[in-house]
């Protein structure tokens, strides 16, 4: 009896070690993004010192555009809903170890496949309009995933060139779709306005914050427990973190790469979804920014985890639609902003140099 309390005693004290570890480890990553985006916005403010403006004024106006008001924070909230799609299908796809930089593509064609069941189809009841439309973005982002996934499986095509070259086709694409067969009359580059039985209902009028927020947050969650909590997940982090070894182990490697690339895009196609039934009503050419891009950027400052990546985009909308405050009541280029985007980048990109500078005495 005596030596198997003991034992139960020893489990219990490795156990405990062991998640403390884990504790430790959490907080030193989740640190280290901090002091990054500290360092980023000290380096701005003697980027803007040195040009001749007020880092006070600045940062103050861009505080108070990005959540000041009931306005600012739809709007803040509003740019970082998109981001939050593309940084979960980057996630999502580098935990298989594949670099998926195609949302941008992914985010197009899923959005444009939503206008199309937007417009095509009258008379339906919104809960059938608007799940059929997001499905539809869904299913044309996952087929922009499977194409570069294939070819990876079967080929050994190389996904960052594919990804990024299907993101071109996308682009092209829907460009021409969207200036010729599905043109609306005018001079503008769009379709004509989808039936509002497949809108998403704003939340937080007079701002265009969406649903769409809230599909958003809900995969956030639905990516942390498929990767941490499923068999798939199990497989596709092993065949991230050690192809051989999982093989070796009977896992299917090329099944899960194919699987992973396929959620991943319909994740990003979803975002687009999002948008046009929740922002613009209508596809247009050029509405995107670069939300693709950003996702891949947002998704490394959030550490690859689904919930540093909710909050490293609302960082990143806060940069949006406060910048432009900014640039309004303080004269200073939209461009600062973007510096301050790429320091984001640079500062988590180099957490040697950070961890150097917090346990230099360790």
């Amino acid at each position: 009896m005596d030596e198997k309390r003991r034992i139960v005693n020893s489990r219990g004290r490795v156990s405990t070690l062991e998640s403390l570890s884990r504790l430790r480890s959490i907080a030193h990553g989740v640190l280290i993004q901090v002091v990054a985006v500290i360092l980023a916005f000290v380096t701005g403010a003697a980027v803007l010192q040195v040009t001749g403006y007020s880092p006070v004024d600045a940062y103050s106006a861009l505080f108070t555009g990005a959540f000041g008001d009931v306005y600012g924070i739809g709007q803040t909230l509003t740019q970082a809903t998109p981001i939050i799609f593309t940084a979960l299908a980057f996630l999502f796809s580098f935990k298989s170890g594949l670099f998926n930089i195609g949302a941008e593509g992914q985010f197009l064609v899923g959005a444009f496949a939503s206008a199309v069941v937007g417009i095509s189809f009258s008379g339906l009841p919104a809960f059938i309009h608007i799940p059929l439309a997001l499905i539809a973005g869904a299913v044309a982002g996952s087929l922009w995933g499977f194409v570069p996934a294939l070819l990876k499986a079967r080929f050994g095509a190389h996904e960052v060139i594919t990804t990024m070259m299907l993101s071109y086709v996308a682009f092209y694409l829907t460009g021409y779709m969207v200036n010729y067969p599905f043109k609306a009359p005018g001079w503008v580059a769009q379709t004509v306005n989808i039936a509002p039985s497949s809108e998403l209902p704003r939340i937080l009028k007079p701002t265009q914050l969406s649903a769409s927020i809230y599909i958003a947050v809900a995969l956030a969650g639905v990516t942390y427990y498929l990767l941490q909590k499923t068999t798939l997940g199990y497989e596709i982090r092993a065949t991230g973190l050690n192809p051989t070894a999982a093989e070796n182990a009977g896992i299917n490697i090329n099944r899960g790469m194919i699987l992973a690339m396929v959620i991943s895009g319909a994740i990003a196609g979803l975002g687009g979804s999002g948008e046009i039934m929740g922002v613009h009503k209508r596809f247009i050419e050029g509405f995107s920014p670069g939300y693709g891009w950003d996702g891949l950027a947002v998704a490394l400052v959030g550490g690859l985890n689904p919930v540093g990546v909710l909050l490293a985009a609302v960082l990143f909308g806060a940069l949006r639609s406060g910048g432009m405050v900014m640039t309004r009541a303080t004269g200073v280029p939209l461009d600062i902003v973007f510096l301050l985007q790429a320091l984001v980048i640079l500062f988590v990109a180099a957490p040697t140099f950070i961890r150097s500078l917090l346990w230099r005495g360790d």
